[in-house]
């Protein structure tokens, strides 16, 4: 019987334009920031997902910049180096060795002759995008093993092959060609045979095995102090502005082409900020109409409701009756929203599909995290509101 006045009474005073106004503000409020979260969920899963993951933008080249100040001077010091390794944003520092000896390389066929200076560089293995057995070497291997950057064959095959009247030459056939590889030391030449292994995308330089380099060092050497001038860093995140700032800032540089991701993940984050600070704000406003819309709503039969009180009526059944009237729209709202934002998620994941890139389908917990949360800050409003005027209307009836 008190539920049916109750209701009457609620219903007749409830003003459907007022809720109308509270329920959408609301809804475009819950979409904007779950918006906004689910954003940059889907792009910390572009960058670290195991389906995304490019191990070639992971890996830079860093040197310091060659400029006025710097020419001759271009040394990356300990302090540095150690100053690198400790940046967040870098997960491993490896040093590129040089060869510190003079040696060229020359055909041993009549068929394909070719003479060149070279220098070789080594890197720790586990900063190399080959993984080949022959990638070993020791004083007794037959050859000396090479990785040569892919880049080096598309000059040679569209440039200097097509200008010369050469040959185009593939893969497979460049690591059957046995080079002979000499090696000057004061007036004595040493000769090696090599091969080519492998091609890099990561490493513009021709790299020689560890072992060997040291080796090679240490017996044909100049003997001067060895110094570093190239690293090679492992990063989770290529294009993390940090990154891009330390290297301006301590006067360092890499490829350009891996770190332009730089400026899209400053735009992605100033869209993704402004997208929840507005959804924040109309957040408020909305929690402020919904406020007084409860607020107006018994206000307008405040009368009747007093009267219930003094007949009997217990302040505890008004609060579970009024919260069942309020809450259960904000629920509604709440999941319309989720719901809203699970179809542009599943569009997304299938419309970025077909360009290569994955995202999951479902919304990330995060975003239900955060629907979860504007959900109990709605309860705590509607709670805290309708407490208040409950325990207002009973004091004036006492």
């Amino acid at each position: 019987m008190l539920h049916k006045l109750l209701h009457k009474l609620i219903k007749g005073g409830a003003g459907r334009s007022r809720f109308v106004m509270a329920a959408a503000g609301l809804s475009v409020a819950l979409l904007l920031i779950l918006g906004a979260v689910q954003l940059q969920v889907n792009y910390n899963s572009l960058l670290y997902g195991k389906s995304n993951q490019d191990s070639i933008a992971n890996f830079l080249v860093i040197n310091k910049v060659v400029n006025n100040q710097t020419l001759g001077a271009t040394t990356l010091s300990t302090a540095e180096l150690a100053d690198l390794r400790s940046q967040p944003f870098i997960d491993g520092v490896g040093l590129l060795t040089p060869s510190r000896f003079k040696l060229s390389a020359e055909s041993v066929s009549e068929h394909m002759p070719f003479y060149s200076e070279l220098f070789f560089e080594s890197v720790p293995d586990e900063f190399i995008d080959v993984t080949n057995d022959a990638w070993r070497w020791n004083e007794q291997s037959q050859f000396i093993p090479m990785i040569i950057p892919n880049m080096f064959l598309d000059l040679y095959n569209f440039g200097f092959a097509t200008s010369q009247s050469l040959p185009q030459l593939t893969q497979d056939l460049v690591k059957n060609l046995p080079i002979k590889v000499n090696v000057r030391t004061g007036t004595t030449v040493v000769s090696f045979y090599a091969k080519v292994v492998g091609f890099s995308d990561r490493i513009s330089s021709i790299l020689v095995p560890q072992s060997f380099m040291d080796w090679a060092n240490n017996k044909y050497g100049s003997g001067l102090p060895a110094q570093t001038s190239r690293v090679v860093i492992r990063t989770r995140d290529a294009g993390n502005p940090a990154l891009t700032a330390y290297l301006r800032a301590h006067e360092l540089t890499t490829d350009a082409d891996k770190t332009r991701f730089s400026k899209y993940r400053q735009i992605v984050d100033t869209v993704v900020n402004i997208s929840g600070a507005t959804g924040i704000v109309m957040l408020a406003f909305a929690l402020l109409v919904f406020t007084l819309f409860i607020q107006l709503t018994i206000a307008s039969c405040k009368d009747e409701i007093v009267l219930l009180v003094t007949i009997g009526a217990a302040p505890a059944q008004l609060y579970r009756f009024l919260m069942r009237q309020f809450f259960p729209s904000n629920v509604v709202i709440v999941g319309a929203a989720l719901v809203v934002i699970t179809v542009l998620q599943w569009w997304l994941a299938g419309f970025l599909s077909d360009k290569n890139m994955e995202l999951p389908a479902l919304v990330g917990w995060p975003t239900v995290v955060a629907a979860l949360l504007i959900l109990l800050v709605l309860w705590i409003v509607n709670r805290s509101t309708i407490r208040k005027y409950i325990s207002i209307m009973d004091k004036k009836e006492s």
